[in-house]
């Protein structure tokens, strides 16, 4: 059985090659990862399963804006194509959505297959209420709401709330 824990900076080299197995090179080309670009990682609510001293799979979550509303970003989620099915992403996705309740956060939002993600109670977001910076299928923009309400009012342009480091803003909301 596997262990989730918050992430360690050792875990860093492996979560990325994890990522780039499990989503590509065209995963930088995404809007989730160009609002990613440039912005620190909420690091508290960075996760890994272990199993058998063996990375098995990852979640990150991300600070983003929806107009002027602070919120989450799920993402990437990844687990080992070889132990899909076995329920670590389940598993990574509500310790993260736990410890972010637990932090005061209102609302996680993500780009992704429902039937998956309403396992732990995302639900679909009725399109055109986020503006992505980019391309987005707006079927698979999800949310849920971690305090009572959040969610109803959540609209406008999604964006980054700060740089942490420089990069081109050009495409992510911010230049």
């Amino acid at each position: 059985m596997w262990e989730i824990r918050q992430e360690r900076a050792e875990d860093a080299p492996l979560v990325e090659a994890l990522n780039a197995a499990a989503f590509g090179p065209g995963r930088y080309a995404k809007s989730a990862y160009r609002l990613r670009e440039g912005v620190a990682q909420e690091a508290s609510l960075a996760f890994v399963a272990v199993e058998d001293g063996v990375l098995r799979g990852s979640v990150r979550f991300w600070p983003i804006l929806v107009g002027n509303d602070p919120a989450l970003l799920l993402g990437p989620l990844a687990v080992q194509s070889a132990q899909r099915g076995r329920g670590i992403g389940i598993d990574l996705m509500r310790k993260g959505i736990a410890a972010a309740k637990e932090l005061g956060h209102a609302v996680i939002i993500l780009v992704g297959d429902e039937p998956y993600y309403a396992r732990v109670g995302f639900t679909r977001l009725p399109p055109g209420r986020l503006k992505f910076p980019g391309p987005v299928d707006a079927s698979r923009v999800l949310g849920l709401s971690l305090k009572q309400g959040a969610l109803v009012t959540l609209s406008g342009t999604v964006r980054r709330p700060r740089l942490d480091e420089a990069v081109c803003a050009q495409g992510a909301g911010m230049g």
